[in-house]
């Protein structure tokens, strides 16, 4: 009995182990479908899988410190900036509950840093001294149809006096000279002086031009019976004279319609050592959404976003001088759906690839093409599949960068369409006639997809929903890397938590991924139940950070290194390093990243030295902080050293 029990026992376990053999066979992802939880998370901890797939991690603050984080960056510090301002939460909104975060990724630490305004849906970029330029934010959250309890809108105020402006408070009330309803004025207007203006050949004056100011106003009383249905010219109360003659208002409908969010004028640099907001001169355009982007001269664009009335802006876009402080617009209109993906150029041109998240209308601005900002001349770049797409698509400038190729990742309709994009779109800019070609496709039409640059010269993808806000369920629980030399892509462990919007990627100088966010409309496939902020911060660790490689050594080495210049660093490496790159820290939200880039260094190994090169193209290496890391024939990359590049 004893002997047919044990090969009873024997024979199941015979049977076990095969199954389990069979199952090892298997590849990662095919686990979370059919395998056990149990068997599943044995298997993602094996050491042959995460040196194939990697592996995830959730971070989770202790809750005193957790927030909605909307916006990151990485400091030069190695630190990590999360900002939420009031984080998509009209309560915090209201309340002036506005927070900033900063954590170190090495010890672990986490620090409140006061926040001046409202960041919330604030742009940002890398400048060359090491801090990051913040722009814009939120000055009203918008209010749908049903919520909306006094009829607005906007108020044309009209100056023609050409002799001086005239700037009215707020709390000016309007009063229609036909439909007699009066309106108040919810912030104070300067009204320019209105323009002379002449026949250039005979000198005759051919009369003004009035000034004119924009204004949001509402009722005074609530209810549909304030509201208005057509043009009509204000009264301006408490005007007298000369001035109740030169000035008034011109409104269309005033009505109880959605009003969008509101953008704010204000700007700041965030210090990385000092660790807080320095304020600086505002813009001057209200910009909610906007994209900042690095200009061949060092200074910065700021584009689009919706305005202090709730409307996109109109294609005044404006230019940060970081010397001076200051703001000047370009002198020259062009309009842009808001958060566009605007990279520089080599030749000092911008690349817009068509990709955006939110806001403008579906026939302006949606073409992707190579824009000249001093001229305004923009040229189109054809091919691009899925074009009505792109919005809430992502934008990567593929490694090395001098290759000045882009990727555009995956995208939806306009709005709130449940249209999505499974394809990925290559154009390489420095083709005679650019042109865009589909890449290797996704499983799934993808919004929302997060990339990020790896030392290796791969593209890491993962996250994102196949509807809009992860409505029903649709989070995508997948990712990828993608290997621009042989243009494919290859499915690795899949991420714990889904990403949707507000939601985003950063590389940390130890090799590793971050992701932060999420903020999904519904929590269920029926979309009855309000989704949830996702808190959790999720680390991914590369495969080639497992197995039997060791990263290489990487040390000493100047802190600065002038474009053109060398630079010696040690590592007992040396000899095994085939790569050398220059990675931009990221500043990224919304999809939208338009500073990291990785940069091919040449460089020369003599024993335990290592020289490297840096490129004298200004264009391609923008002053600022860069990670320098060197990658051996594995593809196993060193833990970076910072590096600043004046």
């Amino acid at each position: 009995m004893k002997d047919r029990a044990g090969r009873r026992r024997a024979r199941r376990l015979a049977i076990g182990t095969a199954v389990v053999l069979a199952l090892a066979g298997m590849n990662g992802p095919w686990l979370y479908r059919f395998g056990t939880e149990k068997y599943h998370q044995y298997k993602i901890n094996q050491p042959e899988y995460k040196a194939a797939n990697g592996k995830w991690e959730i971070i989770e603050f202790p809750e005193e410190y957790r927030q909605n984080t909307i916006h990151a960056a990485l400091l030069r510090t190695g630190k990590v900036l999360l900002v939420a301002g009031s984080g998509n939460n009209q309560d915090n909104f209201d309340a002036k509950k506005y927070d900033t975060r900063i954590w170190d990724p090495v010890k672990g630490t986490i620090k409140k840093v006061p926040t001046p305004n409202d960041l919330f849906c604030t742009g940002h970029t890398q400048l060359a001294n090491g801090n990051l330029l913040i722009a814009g934010g939120t000055k009203r959250y918008e209010k749908l149809k049903g919520d909306v309890k006094k009829a607005g809108g906007l108020m044309l105020v009209h100056n023609e006096n050409p002799d001086k402006p005239i700037t009215l408070p707020a709390g000016t009330r309007f009063t229609g000279k036909e439909n007699g309803k009066t309106f108040v004025s919810k912030d104070p207007v300067l009204v320019p002086r209105a323009k002379k203006n002449f026949d250039k050949a005979t000198g005759k004056f051919l009369g003004n031009t009035p000034g004119v100011g924009r204004i949001y106003v509402e009722a005074e009383k609530e209810g549909a019976k304030y509201e208005t249905g057509t043009q009509d010219n204000y009264r301006i109360q408490g005007l007298t004279g000369a001035d109740a003659r030169n000035t008034y208002g011109i409104a269309e409908k005033l009505a109880l319609d959605k009003k969008d969010f509101q953008g704010i004028r204000d700007a700041y640099e965030f210090d990385p050592v000092a660790e807080k907001y320095i304020k600086v001169d505002p813009m001057h355009e209200a910009r909610w959404y906007p994209t900042l982007t690095t200009l061949s001269n060092g200074k910065i664009l700021s584009v689009s976003g919706l305005d202090d009335i709730g409307q996109l802006v109109p294609g005044k876009n404006e230019i940060y001088d970081p010397k001076t402080k200051k703001w000047t617009y370009t002198g020259k209109v062009r309009q842009f759906p808001t958060y566009p993906a605007l990279f520089l150029m080599q030749n000092g041109k911008i690349f817009y690839s068509g990709s955006n998240a939110g806001y403008g209308p579906d026939d302006v601005g949606r073409d992707p093409g190579i824009w000249d900002v001093e001229t305004n001349k923009f040229t189109k770049i054809p091919g691009l599949s899925d074009p009505d797409r792109m919005e809430t698509s992502g934008t990567v400038l593929l490694p090395p960068a001098q290759d000045e190729k882009y990727m555009v990742i995956g995208g939806g309709g306009v709005g709130e369409s449940r249209k999505s994009s499974n394809k990925t779109r290559l154009v390489d800019l420095k083709a005679d006639n650019p042109r865009f070609v589909d890449g290797p496709s996704l499983d799934k039409g993808t919004r929302y997809p997060q990339s990020s640059i790896l030392p290796n010269d791969e593209v890491l993808i993962s996250g994102g929903s196949e509807d809009y806000r992860g409505r029903s369920d649709s989070n995508i629980l997948e990712a990828r890397i993608y290997d621009p030399a042989k243009n494919e892509m290859r499915r690795v462990a899949d991420p714990l938590v889904g990403r949707n919007y507000h939601s985003g990627s950063i590389l940390l100088p130890d090799g590793r991924v971050m992701f932060f966010g999420s903020d999904s409309l519904y929590a269920d496939k029926a979309n009855t139940k309000p989704g949830k902020f996702e808190q959790r911060i999720e680390i991914y660790t590369p495969p080639y950070l497992y197995g039997d490689r060791e990263q290489p050594e990487l040390s000493g080495g100047p802190k600065t290194v002038e474009r053109g210049d060398s630079a010696t660093f040690t590592s007992k490496d040396a000899a095994k390093v085939k790569k050398v790159r220059l990675i931009r820290p990221s500043a990224t939200t919304h999809v939208t990243d338009v500073d990291q880039r990785s940069i091919a260094l040449d460089f020369q190994a003599d024993g335990d030295k290592l020289t490297v090169t840096v490129p004298k193209n200004k264009n391609l290496v923008q002053s600022g902080w860069y990670m320098l890391f060197v990658t051996d024939g594995e593809g196993t990359p060193s833990k970076a050293q910072w590096v600043h590049v004046p």
